[in-house]
């Protein structure tokens, strides 16, 4: 296993007290990342440290107004590619066939492209293939980076970790176009749900549905890629 990958999918997940718990070995593994540089280690450790020391229910707070009530900042991937149309349905089902292909079943109730969940599943693969499925992702990575940075986020730092791990330069025009999205308030409830009111996400049976970008990230994780030698694997 890439306990990288791993540790990145844990930073990304909902915070409990098991999870702050974990803190200092998760710390231990990413402050041991040769792959990341020593400023990308730095940034993490000043979220390490917040998911540590402050209050549950503060940092629960926090995650639930970035992630869950920010569309912008949704770690559910496809949402930035697809929104909530059928399209997005019909990628999330070859999604799924790919980790029961790979042998991963993940225990959670999370959609299938919920990046600490695709993390999770990264983390099982040869490096370079988990590679590859980041490189196909970096311009979301850099949007979600660029947006936590306005509101001062120490999840910045996870994106660009990302980033650097993906070994890709994002295109400014990807990039570009997702920060055309205008950011609501999360406590504007009323926004909020005219924001949200849109297609019902379907699970279409296409498995090659959606744009060329997000078939182009799936078929790359079924391609067999033989491991690098420096792989951090357990």
């Amino acid at each position: 296993m890439d306990r990288t990958f791993k540790a990145l999918s844990l930073l990304l997940s909902y915070p409990t007290t098991e999870l702050q718990a974990a803190m200092p070995e998760i710390a231990g593994v990413l402050m041991a990342e040769n792959r990341l540089t020593t400023v990308a280690r730095r940034d993490l450790s000043a979220l390490l440290e917040r998911l540590e020391l402050r209050d549950i229910y503060e940092v629960q707070e926090q995650y639930v107004m970035l992630f869950d009530r920010s569309r912008t900042l949704s770690l559910n991937l496809f949402e930035h590619v697809h929104g909530e149309s059928r399209d997005r349905g019909g990628a999330m089902v070859s999604l799924v066939e790919t980790y029961r292909e790979g042998g991963f079943d993940p225990a959670t109730s999370e959609l299938p492209d919920h990046l600490p969940v695709l993390l999770e599943f990264l983390s099982t693969r040869p490096f370079g293939e988990a590679q590859d499925t980041l490189a196909d992702a970096a311009h979301i990575f850099e949007a979600l980076e660029a947006r936590l940075l306005r509101r001062e986020s120490p999840y910045a730092a996870v994106f660009a970790a990302l980033l650097q791990l993906s070994g890709e330069k994002a295109n400014p025009e990807a990039v570009a176009e997702l920060l055309k999205e205008p950011e609501v308030d999360p406590e504007d409830l009323e926004a909020l749900d005219e924001i949200w009111e849109e297609s019902e996400v379907l699970f279409g049976p296409d498995p090659n549905a959606g744009c060329p970008q997000v078939r182009d990230m799936l078929a790359r994780m079924d391609e067999p890629v033989t491991p690098a030698p420096d792989v951090a694997a357990e």
